[in-house]
């Protein structure tokens, strides 16, 4: 089966500049960048793409040594589960502190795993700091490499390292054509009763205990007529093969599934406020262009219930996945059960749906006579032409004089627009903008 990108992880003790390494290879800054130790306490996960290879990073939390704190406990999990899930491991030091205490109780981990590594020597600012970086040599994983991520020296040589790591990308061809639904969302919100209840019988374990499920389990069935892929971020529990660290913070695991998948089922505890960890995942479903379902179980013990207010709490905390349809579910009890596959089922059609560039243009050009358009200066933005180039998921292609001028706003504008004409409901939309000085 095929597993998606594969999945960079950065680890490394607190305040070594994890998050601003992230921020470099992304490009953006989308983690939390203070000097002072441990900010970053839940992954953040991005997609980078260096000569046409294509692969995910994620940012985990720093190393603490006694790890006493709660938060500190849960930030060694985060570890322990991008060292067990990650296909490259980069193992960032700090070349001003030099190889300290934690560094070589990380490095004797890490020999042990065998798997891709690189030890990432930071702050490297100049010259003179380069002499530092040979100390590192005493943690036994091979040549350090210089960087600093704070000014982009020598990443665009980490950048080689890691692709030369990574590992072919499985391609969704090896796969029959198939609807493919993947069942994701944090520890104990009832992911494995929701695949029982689906399915019709008892094909996952399901405890109260978080992290019960383990690895991917994929589950084929036939709901009228239609064959479709279940596939579950949660496996069987193995006695005594379970260690601390891999029982909590399931991202990583929710990542290779949605990467496989056609529709993600996004699914939320009704007994709890939406997390920082709800809020990553369904950002990771955004990012890799998935339809979603907004699936909220235990809707059997909310009191009072209104669903009406819950739309619009969760519609605050989601504002970039408006598109999704939001079902309440009681897995425990079937109840709300039987909207999800006929609504997986009609986002997929629309993931499917493929326009005439006919079609397409009469609304772009409507758009854009209805809307003032973007202009810098006396230069005004004109789009030539749109078209459709791909479908699951349908993306598009304007054809404009100067791409530049397309702002965030405007193209979300558009994106509206098509909607409007089109539908595309429960599915992100891919825009490109490429320049043609001339019209065709």
């Amino acid at each position: 089966m095929a597993t998606g990108k594969p999945i960079v992880a950065i680890v490394g003790r607190q305040n070594v500049g994890k998050s601003t390494l992230l921020n470099r290879l992304v490009g953006k800054r989308l983690a939390i960048v203070e000097d002072s130790p441990g900010t970053t306490r839940d992954r953040v996960i991005a997609s980078v793409n260096w000569r046409d290879k294509e692969f995910t990073v994620v940012d985990t939390g720093g190393l603490e040594l006694a790890a006493s704190s709660a938060v500190g406990r849960r930030v060694q999990e985060q570890i322990e589960v991008a060292i067990a899930e990650a296909d490259v491991i980069l193992f960032v030091v700090d070349v001003k502190d030099g190889a300290i205490a934690a560094d070589m109780e990380m490095a004797d981990r890490l020999r042990r795993v065998e798997k891709p590594r690189l030890l990432v020597a930071n702050k490297v600012d100049n010259e003179k700091l380069e002499a530092g970086v040979a100390e590192f040599y005493q943690l036994g994983l091979g040549e350090p490499v210089a960087i600093s991520a704070y000014h982009g020296r020598g990443t665009a040589e980490l950048l080689e390292q890691i692709a030369a790591l990574l590992p072919e990308s499985a391609t969704a061809a090896t796969e029959p054509e198939i609807m493919k639904i993947a069942i994701v969302g944090r520890p104990n919100v009832g992911k494995s009763m929701l695949l029982n209840a689906l399915v019709g019988e008892k094909r996952a374990i399901v405890d109260d205990a978080p992290g019960t499920t383990r690895d991917a389990i994929d589950t084929r069935v036939d709901f009228d007529g239609q064959n479709v892929l279940l596939i579950d971020t949660a496996g069987i529990r193995k006695r005594g093969r379970i260690g601390r660290g891999v029982e909590h913070y399931s991202v990583l695991r929710a990542l290779r599934a949605i990467d496989r998948a056609d529709i993600a089922l996004l699914v939320l505890d009704a007994m709890e406020m939406i997390t920082a960890q709800d809020r990553h995942i369904a950002g990771y479903i955004q990012q890799a262009t998935k339809g979603a379902v907004v699936v909220v179980n235990k809707w059997d013990l909310v009191e009072g219930k209104k669903p009406g207010e819950w739309d619009r709490y969760i519609g605050s905390q989601l504002k970039f996945m408006s598109y999704a349809p939001i079902i309440y579910t009681s897995a425990k009890f079937g109840e709300g059960v039987g909207r999800i596959i006929p609504e997986a089922r009609r986002i997929y059609l629309q993931r499917l749906k493929r326009l005439a560039t006919a079609e397409v243009n009469n609304v772009v050009q409507e758009a854009a006579a209805a809307h003032v358009r973007p202009r810098q200066g006396r230069r005004e933005l004109k789009i030539f032409y749109a078209t459709q180039t791909e479908i699951n998921p349908p993306t598009f292609v304007f054809f404009v004089n100067d791409a530049k001028l397309v702002h965030f706003s405007y193209q979300r504008y558009l994106e509206g627009r098509l909607r409007q004409s089109f539908g595309f409901n429960g599915t992100p939309l891919r825009l490109f903008f490429r320049t043609r000085e001339k019209e065709p």
